[in-house]
């Protein structure tokens, strides 16, 4: 199996394959092995020896004609069909027809001028099928999952490298908080911030508070943060400003209670000994935000806590059949919270 970043390497050495497999869910670098592969072909080639398939709207079989058809103007074609659903478990929603005999006797023996590029955009390959046994088998892997917040963090690290700016682990951290492992939208992030920056700057925690924008769900732990450290006006002031941009005021409640479920789950477990990574994969969260959960869970004692949720269940059931005004209630919770 390889990665995009060994295919890279195999590319500018004119190590090919006849065939190669690319699956998983993140776009971004699936788009980026597909221009790799792609790259064996020089501008004026492309034009008369590169095709892009969509299975959803043309059958494999014709797909397969065009792979058999010799290259133009060249010495190598390269063919992409995307959405190969029939690799998967995944019901194939489109229409169409395919003879899965034919592409399986390609796959046996491929044209030695084409490079085909098989698109897969689903998490799991069906591996139950004999096909895919046998794309795997007569192909070259390449598996385009979403990273992992460590792989992330690096690869953020090697972007600002190579934008000739540093970022600090602590920008790493909010960013990733923020937007998640979605390296499409880092990637545009990154290269905002590196233009803000400018050349040898260095991208800090204000530079990405100043420049990703906020989720709700960032404000409501704004609003929170100021509930712990007993600021009532400010934790007053950040909720009446998301009233003001027209939050359901029921979503705004289901946040804060997340919110100190977290705080209540990040107690309990470092009261058992587990380190903030051990919380993260448990709890299923970002580590930076098992790191701020557990600086406010010193901040309540264990009785204190199931008090709160209990509570929020009471709210949130007054919330749900308008015993009282929506904004009033939540209101009086984030003062009687802050006060206590």
């Amino acid at each position: 199996m390889l990665t995009v970043e060994t295919l890279k390497k195999n590319i500018k050495n004119k190590k090919t394959s006849p065939i190669y497999l690319i699956w998983g869910t993140e776009h971004y670098l699936a788009e980026d092995a597909i221009q790799t592969i792609t790259s064996l072909l020089s501008p004026d080639e492309k034009d008369f020896n590169l095709s892009v398939h969509n299975l959803d709207e043309i059958s494999v079989q014709e797909v397969i004609e065009d792979a058999e058809t010799m290259p133009f103007l060249g010495d190598r074609r390269v063919v992409i069909m995307k959405n190969a659903v029939f690799l998967t478990a995944a019901k194939d929603k489109a229409k169409i027809e395919h003879d899965l005999k034919v592409f399986e006797q390609y796959i046996q023996n491929p044209t030695e001028y084409t490079t085909l590029v098989i698109v897969v955009p689903n998490e799991k390959l069906d591996e139950r099928k004999k096909i895919v046994k046998q794309v795997k088998a007569q192909s070259e892997i390449i598996q385009v999952s979403q990273l992992s917040n460590e792989t992330a963090e690096k690869w953020l690290l090697k972007e600002a490298e190579s934008s000739g700016v540093i970022i600090e682990k602590e920008a790493i951290e909010l960013l990733l908080s923020r937007l998640g492992a979605k390296m499409a939208v880092l990637a545009k992030e990154m290269e905002k911030m590196a233009l803000f920056v400018g050349e040898n700057g260095r991208i800090t925690k204000e530079t990405v508070d100043r420049l990703v924008a906020r989720t709700l769900e960032d404000d409501v732990f704004g609003l929170v943060d100021h509930v712990v450290h007993k600021r009532t006006e400010q934790a007053l002031r950040s909720f009446y400003d998301l009233m003001k941009q027209n939050q359901e005021p029921i979503q705004v409640h289901a946040l804060i209670t997340r919110q100190f479920r977290i705080i209540n789950g990040v107690k309990e477990l470092s009261k058992k000994g587990y380190g903030e990574k051990q919380m993260a994969s448990l709890l299923k969260l970002h580590p930076y935000a098992v790191k701020l959960a557990s600086k406010h869970a010193k901040q309540f004692d264990e009785t204190f806590l199931r008090d709160c949720l209990s509570d929020f269940a009471e709210t949130d059931y007054k919330l749900k059949t308008g015993q009282m005004d929506k904004t009033l209630l939540l209101e009086l919770e984030i003062v009687k919270l802050s006060q206590s």
